[in-house]
């Protein structure tokens, strides 16, 4: 059965989240910075990677060597345009947020900057992490795992052995939005089994295997154990795109990789970006004419009958943020209460924070 949805107002559901991160005895700038982030996934339509995740860091926070609250940045290795970050187990919207701005730095400075960085909490959106470096008028790759219970199958596999393991890359645009490419390395990210399985719904077939390695769309066998695992999209080219991110952002980035059954809530990234400014590579102004042309190019191939048309990466998220500052965020009554549930547990008033959400 459909669970109940709510239709909140994302400046009061801002509020209401601002006062259950404060429960984790953040100080006010981590408080920002973590809050926005939430929402901004949610906002673009990403509630796999939005205000849902906060149980799940209420818990890490409670456990041994998990989230650590009001963490910085630190240098491990520093060699110009080659730098070694580590993350100190911090939320992952402030050390990611803290890392992009050296990495920036760097680049406007050389021209590219090779960036690592591990031992970081949830990084959550990494799409998020190449708009700050287009803005800057950047390019950026990213390569990432991630260390938590191994929820997707390698190519021929019948269990988890690693993680959704994202990879993203920012392209500016000259006078428009940027290309935002950021997809999981599985069929679908971890979050939105959470989220099919909170909102009572089925998982399309071909993404997931149960737990004797067979073909399942009850999203339960990526959320509670028995475990399957979730399949990696295009089949053996997946796989191959995650083994990458497991390897340059994880064992590259003085994080780890995964290599045993985790039994714990924590989830952390590792990432190995690279930062490129255009302007010192590109010769003219080659890179903004050939990038123009190419996208007009693309975007004039006929819509297939019953679609909207090419859409170019970063711009259905676009869409989805104006639809949802007019008409409010969804979150489905489960995931609602699980938020609720885990402000409690860190001493939150859940009434005011409901209350504030509906106002």
């Amino acid at each position: 059965m459909a669970a109940t949805m709510h239709y909140f107002n994302a400046r009061a559901l801002k509020h209401a989240i601002e006062e259950v991160v404060k429960g984790f005895g953040s100080e006010p700038t981590e408080v920002e910075l973590v809050t926005n982030n939430l929402i901004e996934a949610n906002l673009t339509g990403h509630d796999s990677h939005g205000i849902g995740m906060l149980p799940r860091y209420a818990l890490s926070l409670k456990e041994e060597n998990g989230l650590k609250a009001n963490a910085h940045v630190s240098f491990r290795v520093d060699h110009g345009t080659m730098i070694g970050l580590d993350g100190h187990a911090g939320f992952g919207q402030v050390i990611g947020h803290e890392a992009m701005l050296i990495g920036i730095e760097r680049a406007r400075e050389h021209g590219s900057c090779i960036m690592s960085l591990g031992n970081v909490h949830h990084l959550c959106r990494i799409g998020a992490w190449a708009e700050m470096a287009t803005a800057a008028g950047l390019i950026s790759i990213h390569f990432v795992n991630v260390m938590s219970k191994p929820v997707v199958a390698p190519w021929d596999g019948a269990d988890g052995r690693f993680g959704t393991n994202p990879f993203c890359v920012g392209i500016p645009v000259a006078g428009r939005a940027p290309v935002i490419l950021d997809f999981a390395t599985s069929v679908i990210a971890q979050g939105k089994t959470r989220v099919a399985h909170n909102k009572g719904i089925q998982l399309k077939p071909g993404q997931l295997i149960d737990n004797h390695g067979q073909p399942t769309t009850d999203p339960v066998f990526a959320v509670k154990p028995p475990y399957g695992a979730i399949k990696t999209f295009g089949e053996h080219k997946g796989f191959g795109l995650s083994l990458v991110c497991e390897l340059l952002g994880g064992a590259l980035s003085g994080g780890a990789t995964l290599h045993e059954r985790a039994n714990h809530s924590r989830v952390f990234n590792g990432m190995l970006t690279i930062l490129i400014d255009p302007d010192r590579l590109a010769q003219d102004n080659l890179f903004v004419q050939e990038s123009l042309a190419f996208l007009d190019w693309v975007k004039q191939s006929p819509a297939i009958e019953g679609t909207e048309g090419v859409k170019i990466a970063g711009e259905p998220e676009q869409q989805t943020k104006a639809e949802r500052l007019r008409s409010g965020i969804p979150v489905d009554e489960n995931t609602w209460q699980e938020i609720l549930n885990a402000a409690k547990s860190l001493g939150v008033d859940t009434k005011h924070v409901d209350a504030m959400a509906r106002n």
